[in-house]
């Protein structure tokens, strides 16, 4: 036991010590946090330089004066010369179209569009939308239709989902469940994958290096294996809780910064009396209104209890998966050699990450999704997902004590090989080399 704790101290201290670990567990919270702020700026300037000009040839006659201006896009009556518009479309600056209304529109309901360069989806969307309007318009005014009273009923409801459980009811979020199971899929999917590589490299280049013979004369095979796994692990886990530590950090930050700034924008909105100005207050007064939304849903959420799953299915589906990859590790002399071993490893967390994204978040408590949580080899991924939802405690703990089974039966699997790989120099590993060293005795 003292040799396995010196494997792990040494692994443990010689990665946390390195400046490439310090480096990306101080900068990681601040590149996702740029990324964010990074694309959020640059949609919405994206939005703001979206201006188009739309020349307009209506031969049906039914949308002379109809189409209105708005910031996005500018509507031009033009000459019936249809070929002189379009060579003064190719010739002119983007973001200029040629839109061709048909006679019979409401017949054919197509319309032509022409530019130099493809209109994006939301250009296309608001022309349509206006086109769309001024033919319902007319359609109410030949059905003798009031459009005022149609578009006036219109009856909104607020679905205020409740959980029920043993202690009482609760409030419930499906969209901030979702958003939680899938960023957890890819995050765990990524974790086993990077630490899991980190074992499989070290054992490679220390059996490269020949370190491990002078290792191996001093403790076992196995205590060498577990030392190196568990001792990444430690390093990994640290990295999380870092991350998690630093990233609620400066979200805290961000997010009172975010509400001192609403609320200096909502006293001076108090001020306000010309039609341009309340409508900036209305805006400002929405986009307040979104982020307490926003924080409404995530007060629905158990981060007590999806951080602790975390954590559990974390060192669970890594000591699972880094037991097999130490076993790669150990039959091969180089990476470019694993590739045929890793395929059946990877097979059921990349089929489960996918599934993630559709059939586990729509149907978290399904019989696939349960069974999926159950299986050892998939239930880091599938557990997650599920966890945001709601899952029977029963469930939970029978899945935590399969997946501690499956890791046991795991390493018991991959010492066997081990021991014989490790030593093994020049010869290319296949499966029934393997098969060979794990019926080894000795």
């Amino acid at each position: 036991m003292n040799k396995i704790l010196l494997i792990i101290k040494r692994e443990y201290l010689s990665r946390v010590k390195k400046k490439s670990f310090l480096l990306v567990t101080f900068l990681v919270p601040l590149f996702l946090i740029g990324i964010y702020a990074a694309a959020i700026l640059l949609t919405k300037k994206s939005f703001e330089n979206n201006q188009a000009t739309v020349h307009v040839i209506d031969q049906s006659g039914l949308f002379q004066g109809q189409l209105a201006n708005s910031k996005n896009i500018t509507f031009v009556d033009v000459s019936e010369d249809i070929e002189q518009e379009k060579a003064t479309i190719l010739e002119g600056k983007s973001k200029t179209y040629l839109l061709i209304i048909p006679k019979d529109v409401k017949e054919s309901t197509n319309v032509e569009l022409f530019s130099s360069e493809v209109a994006g989806f939301g250009t296309q969307g608001e022309i349509k939308g206006q086109l769309e309007s001024v033919l319902r318009i007319r359609a109410f005014e030949e059905a003798g239709i009031d459009r005022a009273t149609v578009e006036n009923i219109n009856p909104k409801l607020n679905i205020q989902p409740k959980e029920i459980t043993v202690d009482g009811e609760k409030d419930s979020s499906a969209g901030a469940a979702m958003g939680i199971a899938m960023t957890l899929s890819v995050l765990i999917y990524i974790c086993l994958f990077i630490y899991g590589a980190q074992v499989m490299r070290g054992i490679i280049e220390e059996k490269n290096n020949r370190i491990v013979e002078v290792i191996i004369s001093s403790v076992k095979p196995f205590q060498l294996m577990m030392g190196k796994i568990i001792g990444i692990g430690l390093v990994g886990l640290t990295q999380f809780i870092l991350w998690i530590v630093l990233s609620t950090a400066l979200m805290s930050v961000a997010s009172i910064g975010f509400m001192d700034g609403q609320h200096i924008e909502a006293s001076a909105n108090t001020q306000l009396s010309t039609p341009g100005d309340q409508e900036m207050a209305e805006a400002a007064n929405s986009k307040s209104s979104a982020f307490g939304n926003f924080k409404q849903a995530l007060d629905t959420v158990d981060f007590r209890t999806i951080f602790i799953t975390f954590i559990l299915y974390f060192l669970g589906g890594y000591l699972l998966y880094s037991a097999l990859f130490a076993a790669v590790g150990s039959a091969v002399d180089s990476e470019t050699e694993t590739q045929q071993f890793m395929l059946p490893i990877t097979m059921p967390l990349l089929f489960t990450y996918i599934l993630s994204f559709g059939v586990l978040i729509n149907d978290p408590n399904g019989s696939l999704a349960v069974w999926l949580s159950m299986i050892p080899f998939t239930s880091p991924i599938a557990m997650l997902v599920r966890i945001p939802f709601g899952v029977p405690g029963w469930q939970l703990a029978l899945s935590l004590i399969l997946l501690v089974g499956g890791f046991i039966f795991t390493t018991w699997v991959a010492s066997r090989i081990y021991r014989v790989g490790i030593l093994m120099y020049g010869k290319k590993a296949s499966y029934k080399e393997l098969l060979k060293w794990f019926r080894y005795r000795g």
